[in-house]
């Protein structure tokens, strides 16, 4: 299992406010607004062109990258999703 990251380390981390995937240093991974330009807030899966690319609840988000976050981390997928439902609700779309 790999270790967990401090609080002030996650505070310095550019998650996707949707997904919560990781888009530190790499705008690629961002999301675009109406007009083209990148949203830093939200990951090219979750925004697209000003929008929601899903009608995602915060339990059908979580379900959706459980088994990813697990591998990413080192979990067990139970114990991922838990680690999700603590941190989704932290993410501004969940809010």
């Amino acid at each position: 299992m790999k270790e967990k990251l401090s609080q002030e380390e996650l505070e310095k981390m550019n998650f996707c406010q949707s997904c919560g995937m990781v888009m530190q240093h790499d705008d690629s991974k961002y999301g675009t607004n109406k007009d083209g330009s990148k949203n830093s807030e939200y990951c090219y899966y979750c925004y697209e062109g000003g929008a929601f690319t899903t009608d995602d609840t915060m339990e059908s988000m979580i379900e959706m990258v459980a088994k990813p976050t697990a591998d990413a981390l080192g979990l067990e997928v139970e114990e991922a999703k838990k680690e999700l439902f603590a941190f989704f609700p932290t993410l501004k779309r969940w809010q």
